[in-house]
This record gives C-alpha cells, structure tokens and sequence, in this order.
C-alpha cells in the first residue's frame, strides 16, 4: 500500500499509538505520521504508508491550521491544562487586549520551545529534565504565523484561529498570549484542522480504520496526488529509467515541464508520461540537469 492515510486523532492517544493501531489494521509494517500531536489533541494526523514514507520530509514541512482553546488565568508547567498548576489569577483580558497580543505573535519570530517537548539538551529529552524538576534551556527556534484570529471569547476561553509553520508549538503560544496579556493562559483544548494538503475533509476515524479496508481504502491518497504545490517535469521513458538508477535528467530527457506554487521552492517532481509520481529532483551537477534525490519506483 502506497500512499497518505489522514487520521481524525482522537484525544488521548499518542501519535505513535495511531501509527500502531495502523500498522496492525492494515498490515503494513512502513507507516510513519507527518507531524506529532500531544495526547490531548485531536484532528489531522497524515499517515505515510508504503513508499510515501520516503516523502515525509516535505509533507512534514508544510504549513497547519489549529483551532485551539485558551484558557486565560492558569498556567502550568506544561504549558496546558494537563500540567501541574503554577499560578492562578482568574483574570480574563479584554477582546481588544487578545487581540492586540495577537497581533505581536503574528509573523516570523523566534519560539523558544515548552520545557516539556522533545527537544534535545546534551542528548536527552527536555521533558526528561523537566519530570525531574531540573532547569531546561532551549533556544528559540524560527517560526512563522500567518494567521492568528480571536473567534470567541467563552468566559476563560478564547477560541483561537491558527496558521502556522511547521515545529510550531501552541502550548508556546498559549504561554505567550497570557504574558502578553497579562493574566496568565494555558492551553485547554487543540484540533489539527489541516496539515499541508491534507484535511479533516477526508480524515477517518480510528473505529473506521479498525473496522475493516471497506472503511478507508477510498481514502487513501495516491502517490500521484502528493505535493501538489511542487513543480512538476514529465520525462521521457528514458528519462524514467534514469531516475530509476538515481542518474540525472538532461535536457533530452524532459517532455513536459510545470510550474507550481511550492513556497519552499528548490524541488520538483518526477513523473513519466502517465502521470505516475517517480520521485523528487533538486538542481543536478550539471547546468540545467535534475537530480532525482529521492526515488519511488
């Protein structure tokens, strides 16, 4: 089985116990996820199946969308309502404060990662350090928010609209809009709404995914219909060959060439002249030529 499987993550599981559960129920040992979510999350998990693990780099890296609940005057170790309490005000700020916090974490910037997250500090796990109440320094890592909208304000609760790049934290996030605002706030509820391509349109459920194959094989994605956002370069059947053995394109090898929208820029995919997705080329050796760096067939 080659291809993308999206998982509407229940609460309560780990990314890791889905890809189990997948494992067993569709008897295929090479399933990896494209983008870990805490226990208390839920929503898009893409499952990589067969030879679309080899691009999970590139579906890891795209943007999401989160719907996340923030509960304003708590804090927690953790950085959400799963954690051990560390203040509480019981303040709420008003829907101009949230929104003016928001807007300060909009754009590029640095974001320094939750103690408790599975950055490395000298080999071991931050959370490792965390558990054992010791002190854990992680440098801010770049991160990119495009999006950033106040949807609702419950009581405690904001409701917040997120898009964001790829190693983004939203227990950070929650962190930062209480101090920015100046109550305190923790996470309290998250739903992956989208993840790159793939979203909760086409996602199934875990009791679907155990029911049996008439349940999801419809929804596989194919190979064909991953990275849409790339370029694209049909080749020739020599040109399939090539890629078949790793060898550059040249010129001679090109049918058909695409432009795309893949903010990244640098790759392409392969295809022959049926539209089957061989693999992903970067800039070759030669002047003009496509390395085909990752390979499918």
């Amino acid at each position: 089985m080659d291809g993308v499987l999206i998982i509407d993550k229940p609460k309560g599981l780990t990314s890791h116990d889905v890809v189990a559960i997948a494992r067993r129920c569709l008897r295929e040992r090479q399933i990896g996820h494209t983008g870990t979510l805490d226990p208390m999350a839920t929503g898009v998990l893409p499952l990589a199946c067969g030879r679309a693990t080899r691009l999970v780099r590139f579906l890891t890296a795209a943007d999401k969308d989160y719907d996340a609940g923030i509960r304003f005057g708590l804090t927690t170790d953790t950085y959400d309502v799963t954690g051990r309490a560390t203040s509480q005000s019981g303040e709420v700020p008003s829907h101009v404060a949230i929104e003016r916090a928001l807007v300060s974490l909009s754009g590029e910037y640095g974001q320094t990662p939750p103690p408790f997250s599975a950055k490395k500090v000298d080999g071991e796990r931050a959370y490792q350090r965390a558990r054992r109440h010791e002190e854990v320094t992680l440098e801010p890592v770049p991160v990119r928010v495009t999006r950033a909208e106040l949807i609702d304000l419950d009581g405690a609760v904001a409701r917040i609209g997120i898009t964001c790049s790829s190693g983004f934290y939203v227990r950070a996030f929650a962190q930062a809009l209480g101090q920015l605002t100046g109550t305190g706030a923790c996470l309290e509820s998250l739903c992956r709404t989208r993840s790159g391509q793939f979203s909760l349109t086409h996602a199934i459920e875990i009791d679907g995914l155990q029911r049996g194959q008439r349940e999801w094989a419809a929804e596989v994605l194919p190979l064909e219909r991953l990275l849409p956002g790339f370029p694209s370069t049909t080749v020739s059947e020599e040109g399939r060959r090539r890629v078949s053995h790793g060898q550059d394109l040249l010129a001679a090898h090109v049918v058909e060439t695409r432009a795309g929208n893949n903010p990244e820029g640098g790759w392409v995919r392969l295809l022959d002249v049926e539209g089957h997705l061989l693999g992903v080329g970067t800039e070759g050796t030669a002047e003009g030529s496509l390395h085909p760096a990752v390979v499918l067939i």
